[in-house]
């Protein structure tokens, strides 16, 4: 089985912070997508997570690290995390 720090931008922390969110393997958080493990991470883990660790959720369920996210969907999730 895979494990989340094998995907792009998933660090050891992040990886706990998911872990303690209920998302323990990569399927999962792409099952579920970065705005709903964002979710759960504030909810569980980290509640002062901020918009660069939205953006390493969504760029390792792309398969790219997070700073070569297409602009528009870097501002998007910018928004999303200011609506929280």
């Amino acid at each position: 089985m895979e494990s989340l720090t094998s995907l792009p931008n998933i660090s050891k922390v992040i990886s706990a912070d998911l872990q303690k969110a209920g998302i323990t393997t990569p399927e999962e958080l792409k099952k579920i997508g970065s705005k709903e493990a964002f979710i759960r991470i504030r909810m569980h883990a980290d509640a002062d997570a901020c918009v660069s660790k939205l953006c390493a959720l969504e760029g390792a369920i792309q398969g790219v690290r997070w700073h070569l996210l297409p602009d528009e969907v870097k501002a998007e999730l910018k928004v999303f995390h200011k609506a929280l």
